[in-house]
């Protein structure tokens, strides 16, 4: 499965990141969402990659002194069929080569798929971590990397 670097203003891009945030704002009360709008999306420092068939994305966000994991969002027709595992080996692969030290995320509480997602990739949970606070709603996870 061929992965496409692209801008969340793609229409495609931007449909997916629209029913992936309308899925985060039924499950989590306001202000438990920390999903990044379009435009915080395509920032510099920020790398989104769509799935050639426009199923699945996701980013990676180059923080200070690690990066993060943000939107990582799988259409719910095609689950299953290793796109996040794909998307993720990605995010995993270019921090690793950039030499970043370490990747971390917050994700929702309830999302028993992502989390065994994150877990077989080698996250394992954490506090929370720059911006965020701690929250009923958040699990934190981190994952240590190494320079090829």
């Amino acid at each position: 499965m061929q992965l496409i670097e692209t801008s969340p203003h793609a229409p495609e891009a931007a449909a997916l990141l629209a029913q992936s945030h309308a899925l985060m704002n039924s499950l989590f009360p306001k202000g438990s969402c920390h999903y990044l709008d379009l435009d915080a999306l395509a920032q510099p420092h920020i790398t989104l990659w769509l799935t050639q068939d426009a199923q699945a994305c996701s980013a990676l966000a180059r923080m200070n002194g690690y990066a993060e994991v943000k939107s990582l969002f799988t259409d719910p027709k095609a689950r299953g069929k290793g796109h996040a595992d794909r998307l993720l080996s990605q995010i995993i692969a270019t921090a690793t080569a950039e030499g970043l030290p370490l990747l971390r995320l917050e994700t929702g509480t309830g999302l028993d798929a992502a989390h065994r997602l994150y877990t077989r990739h080698g996250f394992t949970p954490r506090g929370p971590f720059g911006p965020y606070e701690d929250s009923p709603y958040s699990i934190f996870m981190e994952k240590p990397l190494t320079a090829p």
